[in-house]
């Protein structure tokens, strides 16, 4: 469920108490938006940040507010994200959607965070992304000897293979579980022996955990994950792909602090208390 409460945190600041302004002071007024002394002490408590902190990722928020504005996120985007969420959790929506009023969220509430969410990256791709260069090898390399830690992965993960021709019994196995129709055998698969395409797929499998199907030519197999054992360091060649994700995310961090660094110098900013 980890990725439902991750989409519930992601709009944290867009929803602290509702009726803050009413009861509370304003703090600063950005780009004609109010932030109140109450959402300060809220993000402070949340996020255990201190009073500074609270008061630049509020201002951030508003600040991303307006540049959003204009950024339209259709229903149907929403519906085939909420289903994306609900596939990777391995849950139907009503199932979803009785997990989230259990923990006090309606429905509603939700579908707007996904809205928020859908509008940040969809901001993100257009003002952040557009702006970070393609690395080089080199730059790859030096990155990848600096950060060693960030490449290591199990010597070994131990599996149980379920296999079919038929790609609908495989189907009908991962909503029943009964392997009485497909093939099973317990194997450990060592990483280093593993295409990148599999080790990928395995990698982001928790234990306990089934894979999607996949398509072997012949035949189908899900593989359960059961037990991740040992730690040894990617090559640089296997690692390459995910060398280039974790730059690409180091650069993401310093092109969106440029960009509203660059965004508040110009910024309506009234600070009122």
């Amino acid at each position: 469920m980890n990725k439902i409460f991750l989409h519930l945190i992601i709009i944290f600041i867009f929803s602290v108490v509702p009726q803050a302004k009413m009861i509370d002071g304003i703090a600063l007024i950005v780009e004609g938006e109010a932030v109140t002394t109450a959402e300060i002490r809220a993000v402070q408590t949340q996020l255990d940040v201190s009073k500074e902190q609270a008061i630049d990722l509020l201002i951030q928020d508003r600040l991303q507010k307006a540049a959003m504005k204009d950024i339209e996120i259709s229903e149907e985007s929403i519906d085939a994200k909420i289903t994306e969420i609900a596939e990777q959790n391995d849950i139907t929506i009503p199932k979803m959607q009785k997990i989230l009023l259990e923990q006090g969220t309606k429905w509603v509430k939700y579908r707007k965070s996904i809205k928020e969410s859908l509008k940040k990256s969809k901001f993100f791709q257009k003002e952040v992304l557009a702006s970070i260069p393609t690395p080089s090898e080199d730059e790859l390399k030096l990155f990848y000897n600096s950060h060693k830690e960030l490449f290591t992965i199990p010597t070994s993960i131990a599996v149980t293979e379920y296999s079919s021709p038929s790609k609908d019994k495989i189907d009908v196995f991962l909503k029943t579980r009964k392997a009485k129709n497909v093939k099973s055998r317990t194997l450990i698969k060592y990483t280093k022996d593993l295409e990148t395409s599999i080790l990928s797929i395995l990698m982001q499998t928790q234990n306990g955990n089934y894979t999607r199907p996949i398509n072997a030519g012949d035949r189908y197999i899900v593989y359960r994950v059961n037990e991740k054992k040992g730690e040894t360091t990617m090559p640089f060649e296997m690692a390459k792909g995910a060398v280039g994700a974790k730059w690409k995310e180091q650069q993401q961090s310093k092109a969106l602090k440029d960009y509203f660094e660059k965004l508040r110098t110009r910024a309506d900013i009234q600070k009122v208390r």
